[in-house]
C-alpha cells in the first residue's frame, strides 16, 4: 500500500473508466457536481464517464441527470425504489459502458474531492495499481466539519476492519479499481461501505491511497444512521467468516 499525490500523465489520459454516484434524493447538488467532473476530466483529457444510478428520488434527481446527459458524459441507470448505496453501485457498474477499464464510486454530495481522481486515474493506469483510494487519513488528507462523536464513530469503525488489509481507509467510499480486479468476485450488496468490500475482496494486486480532505456534504441529507452502522457490522461478520472458513 502507497500514498500518491501525482496528477494525470499520457498514459492516464488512455485509460477509459467510469464512476458511479449512487442517488436518492440529490437535487440540490447533482448539477453541480456533473459539471465540475466533466470539467475535470475536459481539463486533464481524461476519458471518465459519469453513471448515476437514481433510487426513483421524490425530488425529481434523475429528470435532472437526464437533461444533463445531452451535454456531459453522464447517463442515469433509473432504479423503481430505495434499493441500497452499494447494490446501486454494483448495478452502475454492470450498466457502465463495457469498454471501461476501470470503475469507481463516490457520493453525490460534494464530500469526495473531485480533484483527487486525475492521481487515481494515472495510479491505476501506471499498471502498478489495480485499486485507487481517496484517502483522508494518509499524509494530505484530512476531515473538515465532523463532530467529535462521528470521527469517533469513523475510527471505530476503521479499528474493526484493520485485520483485513494494510488500506489506512478502510470504510472509503471514493476509489477506481481495475474491472479485471473484480471478475468471479462476489460483493456482498449489505449497507453501504461497497469499498469495504472491493478492498478485502477484489483481486487488484496493489492499492495507492491518494489523500484528499473530506467535507460535510452541502446539499441534501446524510445516510448515515443507526441503522447502517448495524449493517456495516453485519457486512464485517461476514467478511471475517469468509475469511477464516471460506464461502459459507
Amino acid at each position: 500500500m502507497t500514498t500518491v499525490t501525482s496528477t494525470s500523465t499520457p498514459t492516464a489520459n488512455a485509460l477509459k473508466f467510469s464512476i458511479v454516484i449512487p442517488t436518492y434524493n440529490e437535487a440540490g447538488g447533482i448539477e453541480r457536481l456533473i459539471v465540475s467532473l466533466s470539467e475535470m476530466f475536459a481539463a486533464h483529457h481524461l476519458d471518465g464517464e459519469i453513471i448515476v444510478v437514481d433510487d426513483n428520488s421524490p425530488d425529481g434527481t434523475g429528470a435532472i441527470v437526464d437533461r444533463l446527459a445531452t451535454t456531459y458524459p453522464v447517463r442515469c441507470l433509473h432504479r423503481p425504489g430505495k434499493m441500497g448505496l452499494s447494490s446501486g453501485v454494483i448495478d452502475g457498474w454492470k450498466f457502465a459502458r463495457p469498454e471501461s477499464d476501470a470503475v469507481g464510486a463516490m457520493d453525490a454530495d460534494f464530500s469526495h474531492d473531485v480533484k483527487a481522481i486525475p492521481a487515481m486515474v494515472a495510479a491505476l493506469a501506471s499498471g502498478e495499481y489495480g485499486l485507487a483510494i481517496g484517502s483522508r487519513y494518509v499524509p494530505g488528507g484530512g476531515i473538515e466539519n465532523w463532530p467529535l462523536r462521528r470521527k469517533i464513530t469513523s475510527l471505530v469503525a476503521i479499528a474493526l476492519a484493520k485485520p483485513l488489509t494494510p488500506v489506512r481507509d478502510i470504510t472509503s467510499g471514493f476509489f477506481l479499481v481495475r474491472r479485471r480486479a473484480l471478475e468471479n468476485v462476489e460483493l456482498d450488496p449489505i449497507g453501504f461501505k461497497i469499498g469495504l468490500e472491493v478492498i478485502a475482496k477484489a483481486h487488484y494486486g496493489r492499492a495507492l491511497e491518494v489523500p484528499y480532505v473530506f467535507t460535510d456534504r452541502i446539499a441534501g441529507t446524510s445516510k448515515l444512521n443507526q441503522g447502517e452502522i448495524f449493517n456495516y457490522l453485519r457486512q464485517l461478520v461476514r467478511i471475517y467468516r469468509g475469511r477464516l472458513f471460506g464461502r459459507p
